[in-house]
């Protein structure tokens, strides 16, 4: 076993599954973390994968189509089965075994939610694709995230972004943001710095679980960060 984590849990966005579309599935991108993930597998980590639906739909989005905000947020749940369904064909492909867990019960496509058996899997050595996100509505694939981490023993929580870590201010718009290598929980809530909505962010504060933000399209960045390298942002403590 490379680097000091067994098991890490994987956020990704599906806005990063557009690639350079404006919405939909890129092939080259699910193609692209096929390749990450499986760096990680062969290095022997436990790794399980919760992604977002924002490529296909927000439920925040609701509001502005005059969709009422509880059924816009399962609209954004199923959104998320679907992003699963093709990271799990793309990971297949590559080799690798997976299982896609629903928390919204659709057994012709996914297994339904049981935290031992999602364990098992994980031990066994398939790569667990969590879809849905907490299954209830005005809770965020974020905060999915973070109550699946937790609950599966998770090491930490990789965060898939655009940029490579966490600045003092969006870098896209601000050429003078400033990076953070480490920060402590404490230190994002002061500075109001945006990692995860404030649900998750909480969860893993009170459970110290550490995140990790990082740029997801530089090819090689996952493998670095299990081989122990200083990669993106490190958020504890």
């Amino acid at each position: 076993m490379a680097g000091k984590y067994k098991r890490i849990l994987l956020k990704l966005s599906g806005e990063s599954l557009m690639g350079d579309q404006e919405f939909g599935i890129s092939a080259d991108m699910l193609k692209h973390y096929a390749t990450q993930v499986n760096d990680l597998v062969e290095s022997g980590l436990e790794v399980a994968i919760v992604i977002g639906g924002g490529n296909i739909y927000r439920g925040l989005q609701a509001k502005a189509s005059g969709i009422e905000r509880t059924q816009g947020d399962y609209m954004g749940m199923l959104a998320t089965v679907i992003n699963g369904m093709a990271l799990q064909s793309a990971l297949e492909a590559a080799g690798m075994k997976t299982r896609l867990i629903s928390a919204i019960k659709m057994d012709a496509i996914a297994e339904p939610y049981i935290r031992r058996k999602a364990v098992r899997h994980l031990e066994k050595g398939r790569v667990v694709i969590f879809s849905a996100g907490t299954g209830s509505p005005f809770f965020t694939t974020d905060s999915a995230a973070a109550l699946r981490a937790i609950e599966l023993n998770a090491d930490v929580i990789l965060k898939g972004t655009r940029v490579d870590g966490i600045y003092t201010s969006d870098p896209l718009l601000d050429k003078t943001a400033k990076r953070f290598e480490n920060l402590t929980f404490d230190q994002v809530i002061s500075l109001g710095l945006n990692v995860m909505d404030m649900t998750a962010f909480t969860l893993c504060k009170e459970n110290d679980l550490p995140i990790i933000v990082f740029d997801i399209n530089h090819p090689k960045n996952l493998k670095r960060i299990i081989e122990g390298e200083a990669v993106g942002t490190l958020v504890m403590g």
